[in-house]
């Protein structure tokens, strides 16, 4: 054509043509085409590798649109459909790079991922290939941390891969490269960073957001990102088909204890040092062919551990109570304490009665069939557990909803079982459950089996000879803050001092095997009052000061940012709807019978918390069956806000 070579001021071409610039990563080169906004993206693509002459596979690759950071996925849109011009700079990159992945188990593994996926379904391709299907999913935080391998033992052959207790050959095209270094103390001390609370809310906005890719997030190739487990509800955890799962629980378990991310009693730290030591033994005596030979074990414990189901709603069991005519009741003397202000009047005795969900306090026995002296209905209340074995305290704190706020109300029992019991009826109360339901019985198993576990019952036989403390690397199964306490004494003698104890708890845990131990701690994590809180920054409509606002499996709870203390509880089950404004980062939640709740997100995007919530709702949808497919369009629809 006459006019093919003229160009206009515009920069485009007389016969309506101009040049789209292009930058193919693979070559480190630079490539202008003559298109026209009617060319689709498939049209593009084939022509930019026709002018290449490369013979390569370039099936893998798309091109990505840096300014709008987007991937032009559609290849029958075309480049005005798209809103492309001549400014616009195009990478023809491949879909799939390398991560490197730090596992719960705090190894490190590189793996190819697709970083035109949305992190969601990256995530879960990511456990396909691991052969392990996440409940909750596992999703990448852009924190980035020093990494260090977790596995006590020999060292790492440099050519295996490790997930959880099965190799993972590098054949597998999708996984390559990893050992590390063993943990030690002086690792352990590196790691360990004393956190407030909000320290910890600041930690979470670095949550990716589950709806994007990775490139939109600006995730570059090789960089290191953690796959932890984001919602702490485990969906199905049956160990004769999750060995991989619940080893990578455990450890993402292990290392929260470790540094101190949940806090826990000295009993308590004894009782998971000794699991852990329990559990490093059994794995060094099972030489890495525990997979092989575990199917007896796991049938064994199988029952049992089918009935834990790992579920803070106690999940299905298989001991279910039967046909109830009439709901079970409790009825015993308790020592209640109810705080006021200016006063410090310690506990009194009341003859307490439990019945539904509502406890009923009365002076005597004999008048229990009059007006109680204090009632408490304790749907969506907070259960905390105030627990020391060695001095026989078995408390229960109770911050019931109010008004204008919570009552704080404690409840004193004077041994273990009737702890049990009380303890497990607030626990399904709260829900709004009754001790009719199947897992009040569970639950009171439960309790008493984490009670048992820091018992510290000194056997002469086992501490008297040095050569079993040695084996004992005590400095690696507690917290650096634990061993400040001796920190005026010699090591030899802290190391023989905490060794000696943790023998102590071990004989509480000596014949678990392996799978059971590792669901045991899973269980005791799960019974740590914080446990599975999310924090995060937010300024409640009315306040005048930044709080916290936490976010578990079934509740918001607005807490004290100094102390953490609740000061409001809501349940999802009491929850109508929630919408985000977008532009001013509020989040309002509805609810059927009280006032609405209001927050703005300070220091982290309001998506990340609507994902919480919606992640949270989305996983008590789903049925405890082994054919159900994950439903990602409804997780999407969820979490996502505007998909």
């Amino acid at each position: 054509m006459a006019l093919d070579g003229i160009r206009m001021p515009d920069g485009c071409y007389a016969d309506g043509t101009w040049e789209l610039k292009m930058h193919v990563t693979d070559l480190h080169r630079d490539v202008s085409l003559r298109v026209t906004g009617e060319i689709h993206i498939g049209g593009v693509m084939l022509k930019l590798v026709e002018k290449l002459d490369v013979k390569k596979d370039w099936s893998d690759h798309a091109l990505w649109w840096e300014k709008k950071k987007t991937w032009l996925l559609k290849t029958h849109w075309t480049l005005d459909k798209y809103g492309i011009q001549a400014d616009a700079r195009l990478l023809f990159t491949p879909q799939h790079k390398l991560l490197r992945l730090q596992l719960p188990n705090m190894k490190h593994m590189k793996v190819k991922v697709n970083f035109s996926d949305r992190v969601f379904k990256a995530v879960s391709d990511i456990c396909k290939t691991f052969r392990s299907i996440y409940s909750s999913p596992g999703l990448y935080s852009k924190t980035m941390t020093p990494t260090y391998d977790s596995r006590d033992g020999s060292p790492l052959s440099p050519t295996t891969a490790w997930f959880g207790d099965s190799p993972l050959s590098e054949g597998n095209p999708s996984i390559l490269a990893v050992s590390q270094p063993i943990s030690s103390p002086d690792i352990l001390a590196k790691l360990y960073k004393s956190q407030s609370l909000l320290d910890k809310a600041k930690i979470n906005q670095g949550w990716l957001d589950s709806s994007r890719s990775l490139m939109e997030q600006d995730v570059k190739e090789n960089e290191v990102l953690l796959l932890r487990f984001k919602y702490h509800s485990f969906f199905d955890l049956n160990p004769k088909y999750d060995a991989i799962r619940v080893n990578q629980l455990y450890e993402q378990a292990k290392w929260a204890i470790l540094l101190e991310e949940i806090e826990c009693t000295e009993e308590e730290m004894m009782m998971f040092a000794a699991l852990q030591y329990h559990i490093n033994k059994l794995s060094i005596m099972s030489s890495g062919n525990h997979m092989n030979n575990s199917e007896k074990e796991v049938d064994e414990v199988d029952a049992a551990l089918s009935d834990l189901e790992i579920t803070l709603e106690g999940g299905k069991t298989s001991n279910t109570l039967g046909d109830i005519t009439s709901i079970p009741e409790l009825a015993d003397y308790v020592k209640v304490f109810k705080p006021k202000k200016l006063t410090l009047k310690g506990y009194k005795q009341y003859w307490c009665t439990f019945k539904d969900i509502t406890i009923s306090c009365y002076k005597s026995k004999e008048e229990a069939h009059g007006t109680p002296s204090l009632q408490m209905n304790l749907r969506g209340c907070e259960v905390t557990p105030d627990v020391n074995i060695s001095s026989q305290k078995f408390n229960i704190k109770l911050l019931i909803p109010v008004a204008d706020g919570m009552n704080e109300i404690w409840l004193r029992c004077d041994a273990e079982k009737p702890y049990a019991h009380w303890m497990a009826a607030c626990r399904l109360a709260s829900k709004g459950k009754t001790m009719a339901d199947s897992s009040y019985s569970l639950e009171v198993q439960n309790i008493l089996s984490f009670l048992k576990m820091q018992h510290m019952n000194p056997d002469p036989q086992f501490i008297a000879e040095p050569a079993v403390t040695n084996d004992i690397n005590s400095e690696c199964l507690v917290s650096p803050r634990y061993l400040k306490k001796y920190k005026n004494k010699q090591p030899g003698y802290i190391r023989d001092l905490i060794s000696a104890r943790i023998l102590e708890a071990h004989q509480n845990v000596a014949q678990m095997s392996l799978i059971e131990a590792k669901m045991r701690f899973i269980q005791a994590w799960q019974s740590l009052p914080e446990f599975g809180i999310t924090h995060f920054l937010a300024k409640f409509q009315g306040g005048k000061r930044d709080e916290l606002i936490g976010i578990t499996y079934n509740r918001l709870i607005r807490m004290d940012a100094s102390t953490g203390d609740a000061i409001k509880t809501w349940r999802f089950a009491n929850m109508k709807q929630w919408n985000v404004n977008w532009e001013i980062k509020m989040v309002t939640v509805e609810f059927a019978d009280e006032p609405s709740l209001a927050f703005i997100c300070a220091e982290v995007d309001c998506k990340v918390v609507h994902e919480f919530i919606g992640g949270y709702i989305f996983l008590s949808t789903r049925a405890k069956d082994q054919n159900e497919s994950l439903d990602e369009e409804m997780f999407y629809k969820l979490t996502s806000g505007w998909v």
